[in-house]
């Protein structure tokens, strides 16, 4: 019962907000895309974007990123370069990659989903998570939600 309970408190605490910066620290770099590399890296809309999943080894239990390059391109042609982390530059403890999801919607702009592994380690929880990112292509802007499963 009191297990339960526990559990029920945690999960009516919400998780921290990702953290979505621009490119240029550690997280970034190209060392941490996994081999191969073909495996790590995804493009979208006719190669304008591009989402690549990092691990920096380091947090052990949190070390997977995505890293995301997309419009608007900037006055010599480059796009914009941002890191999608859990938190404080952690991040998750597992990244599906190869079950990325993409769709679009006119309203909305483009919609990625993948599941993911998160570990708390202040309450030493693991569980499953499903990360969802839009992307307007337009704009720049790029939202990010994250459901908790159900274990």
């Amino acid at each position: 019962m009191i297990r339960a309970l526990a559990l029920l408190c945690l999960l009516a605490t919400p998780l921290a907000a990702q953290e979505l910066s621009d490119c240029g620290d550690f997280r970034s770099d190209a060392r941490n895309i996994p081999e191969p590399w073909e495996a790590s890296t995804r493009t979208f809309a006719n190669g304008d974007v591009r989402l690549v999943l990092l691990d920096t080894i380091e947090p052990a239990a949190a070390p997977y990123h995505l890293m995301i390059l997309s419009p608007p391109f900037d006055e010599v042609g480059g796009r914009q370069c941002k890191v999608l982390s859990r938190e404080n530059a952690s991040g998750w403890a597992g990244i599906q990659f190869e079950l990325l999801e993409a769709g679009y919607d006119p309203a909305a702009g483009l919609t990625f989903t993948l599941p993911a592994m998160i570990w708390l380690p202040e309450k030493n929880f693991v569980n499953s998570t499903e990360l969802t990112i839009t992307l307007n292509q337009s704009t720049g802007e790029i939202g990010v939600t994250q459901t908790l499963g159900n274990e």
